[in-house]
C-alpha cells in the first residue's frame, strides 16, 4: 500500500476501521454498569456480518446503510455508570456522543480528542464527572455543541477554548467553576455559565477586587476594543455589501463609467501588434483579437474573476484563443513593470495551468490572451449540474496539482491570491488548468510590495480568508483558504455565497452554511443531490473533510498545498486517474511559512 502524506484529517478508510468499530461497542459495554440492561441488545456474533450489525444496535447511527463506521452515539438517560471509557478511541469516525443524563463520573479524559478528533457535538451534561476541564478539548477542531452542564467539574475556564471557533452552543452551567470568564466566551449567555458560585465576568456579576488602575485599564480596553469591533463591523459590511453592490454579478462582469469608450480606444490603435512568447508564423494584430471577439461582445464572455473579463476569439482557422482584458483602472504598475512581469510569467509551464500565450498594451488598457480551454469555468460546469463525481474528483486532483505546484514546485513559490471556481478553467478532458497566477503584482499594491494589498485589492469575493480584513497580507494560507471553498463548492454545487431567502439581501457564506448542517448531524443535506446516493457518499464526506481543514480561521492550522493535492490524489488513484503523475515535488518542497 503506498505511503501516503497524512495530515490533520486522515482519510478514513470503512473497510478497516468496521472492526475497530466493533472493537469500541465491545469495550464500551464490558466497561459500564448497566442495571436497567439498557445495552442488552448489543450482541456481537463471532461472524463476518458482526460489523454491518452494528448499525442496528441501540444508541448506534452509522454513516450509511452500506457503511459500517459510526457517526454517533446516542446513550443518554440510560442509568449508565463508570469511567468513560478508553474503547472509545476505537470508534475514530464518530461525530456525535452523547452520554448525558447518566451516571457517569471520574475525569473527563485529555485525550478525548485525539480519540475522536472528528467530534461536532460532545455531550456530558448531568452525569457527576470532576476534575477540570481539559484544555485538550481545543483539539476538537469540528466541535460545534460543548455541554458539560450540570457535573462536578471544578477550576477555571481553560483559555483554550475561545480557540473553538466553529462552537455555536456551550453550556458550563451548574458545576464548581470559579475565575473569570474569558471574554471571548460571554456571547454564550448567562445559561451557560450560571449555577458557578465562584465564575465571575460578563454576562454573570463582575469580579470584584478591581482598584482603580485595574477599573481605568479595563475601561480603556472596552472602549478599545468597542472601537476596534465598530471598524472591523463596518469593514465587513462594507466588504460584502456596499463593494458588492458595485459589482452586482459578483465576479468583475460589469461596465464601469468610462467602460463605453474602451472598446474605441482599442480600435484607435487596431495595428497594435500583440506581444505572443512563441514566435508565431503569422504575426497577430490588435484588429485581429478585435475581429476574433466580436469587438468584445457580451456573447463572447467565457469567464469573469476580481482581476477582469475573459473573451473567447476564433480565429479564421477554426482555433480559439482566451483574451483577458484586466480589470478597468485595476493594474497599477507602468508599462515598463509590466512587460517585465509578463517576461517572467512566460516562465511558468505546468500541465495544470492556463497557458499564458502573450499580451497586448494599449495605454491604460492591458489585454492577455490565453489557450482557450474548451470546457470552461468550473463554476460554469457546476451551475449546470452536469458533472458527475470521479469527474469531480478529477477537476479538484488536477487544480490542487496545479495551485500546489505554484506553492511548492516554482522558485520563487507564487501566491495566487484570486483563487476560486471561475479561474480554473477544464479542457477538452476535463483536466483542470488554474488561471490568473502571478496577477497579485499587477493588480494589488501600489508600492509593489509582493505582501500588501491596496483599497479593496483583497481577492476574490467569497474566498478571501477571514484573517485579510485585520492582517492585509496575503499568503500561502490564504490561498489554501480560497481553494478549500472551491472544495465545497463542488461537493455541494452550491455558491460560495448564499442568499438567505429569509431576510432579503442577506448573504450567508459557504463555510457557515456547510458548517450548520454539520453541527445538526445533517451533513448529508448539503451535498449536492445531483452525486449523493449514487456510491460515492464516502468519498465525497473525504473531499469534505478535507475542505474542512482548509478554511479553518487559524491560517496556522491549515495543511500546506502540497497535503491537500497528496490527499486528493489519493482518491484520484483509485480511478486511475492521471497515472503519468509522479511526484514531483519531493526535492524541492519545503515547509514555507503560511
Amino acid at each position: 500500500m503506498k505511503t501516503i502524506v497524512i495530515f490533520l484529517f486522515i482519510i478514513l478508510i470503512p473497510f478497516s476501521y468496521a472492526e475497530d468499530d466493533v472493537l469500541c461497542l465491545k469495550g464500551l459495554k464490558a466497561s459500564l454498569k448497566d442495571p436497567s440492561n439498557q445495552l442488552s441488545s448489543w450482541s456481537f456474533p463471532n461472524s463476518s456480518s458482526s460489523s454491518s450489525s452494528i448499525c442496528k444496535l441501540t444508541g448506534v447511527s452509522c454513516w450509511n446503510a452500506k457503511e459500517n463506521r459510526i457517526i454517533s452515539l446516542q446513550l443518554q438517560s440510560m442509568q449508565l455508570s463508570g469511567q468513560i471509557p478508553e474503547s472509545l478511541k476505537l470508534c475514530r469516525s464518530l461525530q456525535s456522543l452523547d452520554l448525558s443524563d447518566n451516571d457517569f463520573s471520574g475525569l473527563i479524559p485529555s485525550q478525548i480528542c485525539s480519540w475522536l478528533p472528528y467530534l461536532v457535538t460532545l455531550n456530558l451534561s448531568g452525569n457527576k464527572l470532576g476534575g477540570s476541564i481539559p484544555s485538550q478539548i481545543v483539539d476538537c477542531k469540528f466541535l460545534n455543541t460543548l455541554a458539560l452542564n450540570k457535573n462536578k467539574l471544578t477550576g477555571s475556564i481553560p483559555s483554550q477554548l475561545t480557540r473553538l471557533n466553529r462552537l455555536r452552543r456551550l453550556s458550563l452551567a451548574d458545576n464548581d467553576l470559579s475565575g473569570s470568564i474569558p471574554s471571548e466566551l460571554s456571547h454564550f449567555g448567562e445559561d451557560g455559565f450560571s449555577g458557578n458560585d465562584g465564575l465571575c465576568g460578563n454576562p454573570l456579576s463582575s469580579c470584584r477586587a478591581l482598584n482603580g488602575k485595574n477599573l481605568t485599564i479595563i475601561v480603556i480596553a472596552g472602549v478599545v476594543g468597542a472601537f476596534g469591533s465598530l471598524c472591523v463591523g463596518f469593514g465587513m459590511f462594507w466588504w460584502f455589501f456596499i463593494r458588492d453592490g458595485r459589482n452586482k454579478n459578483g465576479y468583475g462582469v460589469g461596465k464601469s463609467k468610462d467602460d463605453s469608450d474602451w472598446i474605441g480606444l482599442l480600435r484607435s490603435h487596431k495595428l497594435v501588434q500583440v506581444t505572443l512568447f512563441q514566435k508565431p508564423i503569422v504575426k497577430i494584430k490588435l484588429v485581429d483579437l478585435i475581429v476574433a471577439t466580436n469587438s468584445f461582445d457580451h456573447g463572447n464572455i467565457v469567464g469573469s474573476s476580481r482581476t477582469g473579463v475573459s473573451y473567447k476569439a476564433d480565429l479564421p482557422d477554426g482555433s480559439a484563443l482566451e483574451v483577458k482584458r484586466l480589470s478597468n483602472g485595476c493594474c497599477v504598475v507602468s508599462e515598463k513593470q509590466f512587460r517585465a512581469e509578463m517576461s517572467k510569467l512566460d516562465q511558468i509551464r505546468h500541465p495544470n495551468l492556463v497557458p499564458l500565450l502573450g499580451f497586448c498594451v494599449v495605454e491604460d488598457e492591458r489585454l492577455l490572451v490565453y489557450k482557450h480551454m474548451a470546457n470552461g469555468t468550473l463554476y460554469s460546469q457546476l451551475r449546470d449540474c452536469s458533472m458527475d463525481w470521479p469527474t469531480r474528483v478529477r477537476v479538484a486532483v488536477g487544480a490542487a496539482r496545479g495551485l500546489a505546484w505554484l506553492h511548492h514546485g516554482s522558485q520563487p513559490p507564487y501566491m495566487h491570491q484570486y483563487i476560486s471556481s471561475n479561474v480554473i478553467l477544464l479542457d477538452e478532458d476535463f483536466d483542470a488548468r488554474v488561471m490568473d497566477y502571478g496577477l497579485g503584482k499587477l493588480v494589488s499594491s501600489r508600492d509593489s510590495k509582493d505582501s500588501s494589498f491596496s483599497n479593496d485589492e483583497l481577492g476574490e469575493f467569497g474566498y478571501v480568508p477571514p484573517e485579510y480584513l485585520s492582517t492585509m497580507v496575503v499568503s500561502l494560507s490564504g490561498d489554501v483558504y480560497g481553494f478549500g471553498i472551491v472544495l465545497l463548492e463542488i461537493v455541494t454545487g452550491q455558491k460560495p455565497f448564499l442568499i438567505n431567502n429569509g431576510q432579503e439581501g442577506f448573504k450567508e457564506s459557504l463555510v457557515d452554511w456547510v458548517g450548520k448542517h454539520l453541527s445538526n448531524g445533517r451533513s448529508k443535506d448539503a451535498i449536492d443531490r445531483s452525486i449523493y446516493g449514487k456510491g460515492y457518499d464516502d468519498e465525497i464526506m473525504q473531499v469534505l473533510l478535507i475542505a474542512c481543514s482548509c478554511v479553518v480561521s487559524r491560517p496556522k492550522e491549515r495543511p500546506l498545498m502540497i497535503q491537500v493535492y497528496e490527499s486528493l490524489k489519493n482518491l484520484g488513484d483509485q480511478y486511475g486517474f492521471f497515472p503519468e503523475y509522479s511526484d514531483e515535488f519531493p526535492l524541492i518542497f519545503n515547509k514555507q511559512e503560511h
